[in-house]
């Protein structure tokens, strides 16, 4: 018994939270059931991740079905001390696990999990999270209902046209018929309803099912009443309809929710390609056409997107996204290395053997714990709506009920029913789901990838917003470099070039594009100061690139982004960069100083001091020399001034400042940088919308706002005429679905129509 199971575990406090727990689901487990997962090549199939210390697996469990799953699942470190956490995804019912190998194993946490009930889906024979088959068990009942539904209209049919009594044989026929075939739709197609009813009943809250529920069983009694006792012929015909119609808007609903489902496909937050070497070249590949047997090359600060094997370079991978531990582990080649990581020194070739893991490295970027501070939860004045809506319906019932009661009997069954059917606040509670599901799709079309529905308010309500200079407002695709100092061999520029290339830094990126590079030179030792600049020893030579404060230990503060050279410690030169600012900045700027406090934080001299001043006005905030910790502190400072701040950065010395600012959008521009710390990740071409993109955000609030209007003025409109009993339950049960149905056709028709005007 699941208590045994508690009690022996100390986790009989779960009857002080749910007094109503799920049924006993205990198993006994067959042995050497789950010994294939004993088989290390099953297991490097399965793991999305593994160390030396712990294992991540994620297991598919079709048995969840209750609160009690849900709490028995989070707490399975309690009945195997060697998983570290189990967090569950109820909606895809799921559960991530982490366990340390030396005190469990995959085998053991299976036959546990199927010792309790949930026996883990395992399907070796198709490794790509295949499922079994969607339950149809609804499309089933509304098939039920739709066929009663149907056929009672036609029985009806002496009840509508008012047959006299010589026909009353033949009408009592059909009344019966009709009774009959209402059965199977009062106890089988209506069960999704008292289903949901009874789940909220348990937890002391009513749902809005409850009164759809209460609804349908009210008008079959009275209709069975009036059939037994021959003094009428019921509302089978309004009961049966009642179910086909919800049913109808229940699965629209569904169908919708999941092509908006919020957790996106992952290459929605990969908008550039990794390098992929084909034929000794790289060619920028998408992600999702990686596959096994492809040579990724990784560089610094780059993310791995897919399990492989390390094929060349040493490899120091940062774990820290997927263990939260940030002391990079050392991997030699033929080591496996895992997606998630991160390579802190130089350029790495990784052999693929998976495929890229879609939903982990989703999972990464939406763990909570990449946010400096817990994001306060907003409760809308919708879910609080919710808490008395029944209560309010049923309040509206009973009144209405006594009234007619009193004053005309036949009236008050109708009105009673057609108020539990009208009075629904299904569209109330979606326009916001489907609203923030179609924003988050038009900026998803758009390369503006959002973390969460969240973000888009968020974007809304900024006020000052914060651009990194190199790599943000300027191009890293168009540099005008000039070398000063003694001259280099081109064998030297070529080692440079090698170098720059160990780097995911703009100006980096740049020179080494700018010089080109050469398949023979490999760099060992790599290591980066951030902000600062680069070292490594490249074919045996000592090469340090980076400030002059860098290089020599001086501060100099010459005019001008250069990048100084020194080999074996000798000071040779540097160069000198010559920014190109984007196309579209100057119009961009020009429409965001209208309405927002602009600043941008640059980890550059002073040399671009007066021609940004210009770009931006004489108000805008320009700081130079800007450490990382030194864009983070500045964020801070705007926050505790009461501003919400944008940071819009390149996601590398930004990463702090993204991290801390209340929206952080990453710039991505030719290489994969993944940033688990911003809300967003932005392609570099589309910059230039950036006010379309806030404009809809705020467009996105105000449809919110009007839809939940529509369907308050809807359920004010059809109460009134219920509560007269001059609406019938059937006309009801057409309405309320239609009502979803045009709050769906209003956000989605206005956020799309808006976003056409805008040209997105």
């Amino acid at each position: 018994m699941v208590y045994q199971i508690l009690s022996q575990s100390d986790l009989c406090d779960y009857y002080n939270l749910n007094e109503n727990p799920g049924l006993s689901q205990r198993i006994k487990v067959r042995k050497d059931k789950f010994s294939f997962l004993d088989d290390e090549k099953i297991q490097l199939q399965l793991i999305s991740f593994r160390d030396d210390k712990q294992v991540h697996i994620t297991f598919y469990l079709p048995q969840m079905h209750c609160s009690s799953c849900l709490y028995l699942l989070e707490n399975l470190h309690r009945l195997d001390g060697g998983v570290i956490s189990s967090k569950v995804n109820f909606t895809r019912k799921e559960v991530d696990i982490v366990l340390l190998t030396d005190k469990t194993s995959l085998r053991k946490v299976a036959e546990t999990l199927t010792s309790i009930g949930y026996e883990p889906y395992i399907s070796l024979n198709d490794l790509k999270e295949k499922r079994p088959v969607i339950d149809k068990s609804m499309v089933y009942q509304i098939g039920v209902a739709g066929f009663a539904f149907g056929n009672i209209m036609l029985l009806s049919f002496p009840e509508y046209l008012g047959i006299d009594a010589t026909e009353t044989s033949l009408r009592s026929v059909f009344r019966w018929i009709s009774f009959g075939l209402a059965i199977p739709v009062l106890l089988y197609s209506a069960l999704p309803f008292y289903q949901s009813s009874w789940k909220s009943i348990k937890h002391k809250f009513l749902n809005i099912d409850a009164p759809i529920a209460l609804a349908i069983i009210i008008t079959f009694i009275r209709s069975a009443y009036e059939v037994i006792s021959g003094t009428g012929g019921g509302y089978f015909d309004s009961m049966t309809g009642i179910v086909f119609f919800m049913l109808a808007g229940r699965i629209l609903q569904d169908k919708t929710y999941r092509q908006l489902s919020f957790e996106r496909d992952y290459s929605s937050y990969f908008p550039i390609a990794i390098s992929v070497l084909k034929d000794n070249k790289e060619v920028p590949t998408a992600l999702p056409d990686i596959k096994p047997g492809d040579t990724l090359l990784i560089h610094h600060e780059e993310l791995i997107p897919a399990d492989g094997i390390l094929t060349r370079g040493k490899a120091f991978i940062d774990y820290s996204f997927v263990t939260g531990e940030s002391l990079p582990v050392l991997k030699e080649m033929g080591e496996i290395v895992y997606a998630g990581g991160k390579q802190t020194e130089g350029n790495i070739e990784i052999l693929v053997v998976k495929e890229v893991t879609q939903s982990y490295l989703t999972k990464l970027w939406n763990r909570d714990e990449f946010k400096e501070q817990e994001e306060n939860k907003k409760v809308s004045f919708v879910n609080i709506l919710s808490r008395y809506f029944t209560y309010i319906v049923l309040t509206i019932a009973a009144a209405t009920a006594v009234y007619w009661q009193i004053n005309d009997p036949s009236r008050m069954w109708p009105a009673v029913t057609a108020i539990f059917i009208i009075a629904c606040p299904c569209a109330l509670f979606l326009s916001n789901t489907f609203t923030n599901g179609n924003v988050l799709r038009i900026l998803g079309r758009n390369h503006l990838y959002l973390r969460n529905a969240q973000t888009i308010e968020e974007m809304a309500g900024a006020t000052h917003i914060v651009f990194d200079k190199t790599g943000t407002l300027t191009s890293t695709q168009q540099q005008d470099i000039v070398y000063e100092g003694l001259a280099l061999t081109a064998y030297q520029l070529h080692q440079v070039a090698a170098l720059a290339d160990s780097s995911n830094h703009p100006l980096s990126k740049a020179l080494a594009k700018h010089i080109g590079k050469t398949k023979e030179i490999h760099v060992e030792g790599f290591k980066e100061i951030t902000g600062q600049g680069i070292e490594g020893l490249v074919n045996n030579d000592l090469l340090k690139l980076g400030s002059y404060e860098y290089i020599t230990g001086e501060v100099n503060r010459q005019p001008g982004t250069a990048v100084y050279i020194s080999f074996e410690g000798e000071l040779f030169g540097y160069f000198l960069f010559n920014n190109h600012y984007r196309e579209a900045i100057p119009s961009l700027i020009n429409e965001l100083k209208k309405e927002y406090h602009l600043s941008v934080l640059s980890g550059d001299n002073t040399a671009e001091k007066d021609t940004l001043q210009k770009l931006l006005g004489k108000k805008a905030t320009l700081l130079f020399h800007q450490k990382p910790e030194d864009k983070l502190q500045y964020i801070q400072y705007l926050q505790n001034q009461g501003e919400k701040v944008m940071m819009i950065g390149d996601g590398l010395n930004d990463a702090g400042a993204l991290k801390q600012s209340d929206i952080g959008i990453a710039v991505a521009e030719q290489t994969n940088n993944f940033t688990p710390s911003s809300d967003a990740i932005i392609e570099a071409k589309q910059l230039s919308k950036l006010t379309k993109f806030i404009s809809l955000c705020r467009a996105n609030r105000n449809i919110v706002i009007a839809s939940f209007v529509l369907s308050i003025v809807y359920n004010v409109i059809g109460l009134f005429f219920a509560v007269q009993g001059t609406l019938s339950p059937l006309i009801a049960a057409i309405l309320m679905p239609s009502s979803s149905l045009s709050i769906l056709l209003l956000t989605f028709g206005s956020s799309s129509l808006i976003a056409r005007q805008m040209k997105l």
